[in-house]
């Protein structure tokens, strides 16, 4: 097992870049949804830092729920292929969904997730993601609200992953490219 902090080329993002960000958005949020049906739905695993800072960031009511989807599997570029792993265990009708995910990249399974959940009687959806990552895009889909923008580097960190690792560092760093192209 390697050491952590040496697997790190350098830091991104800080801890406190990082909260800063979430308050902002949080603000944001709230304004955007005062007297609306709100719920936060998050996408797992690499969104439960992101989401338990901002739904705290969040001054109006909300209910959360979690679905797992994926189409990365164990290596670091998209399949292409999203399946869902875990569904959400609530009723969606009638109510604002907000999309909770740790990064936006390629945007293949936020918009198939986007579809799907627009399928189930909602009021309305949109995107929260910590990072954008748009030079990756290949899929149509755009954040509503995103803290930051990031360059085409591998990142880890604040619950992003490199095969299950990195999730718990209080930052955003760029893995060194030997570490994943082993």
């Amino acid at each position: 097992m390697s050491n952590i902090q040496n697997d790190i080329e350098r830091v991104l993002i800080s801890e406190k870049e990082i909260e800063k960000a979430v308050k902002k958005i949080g603000k944001q949020i709230s304004k955007d949804y005062e007297g609306k049906n709100l719920m936060l739905v998050a996408v797992l695993k690499g969104s439960v830092i992101f989401m338990g800072d901002l739904m705290r960031a969040i001054s109006v009511p909300l209910n959360i729920d979690f679905m797992s989807v994926s189409s990365y599997g164990s290596g670091t570029k998209t399949s292409g292929v999203v399946k869902i792993i875990k569904d959400l265990d609530h009723d969606l009708s009638g109510k604002d969904i907000l999309i909770v995910e740790d990064i936006l990249d390629s945007g293949m399974t936020l918009s198939y997730l986007k579809g799907i959940l627009s399928q189930r009687n909602v009021a309305s959806i949109k995107i929260a993601t910590l990072l954008d990552k748009p030079e990756r895009r290949v899929a149509d889909v755009h954040a509503d609200y995103f803290c930051f923008t990031v360059p085409d580097e591998f990142v880890v960190g604040y619950g992003l992953d490199y095969n299950q690792q990195y999730r718990h560092l209080p930052y955003i760093g760029v893995l060194k490219s030997e570490i994943y192209e082993k």
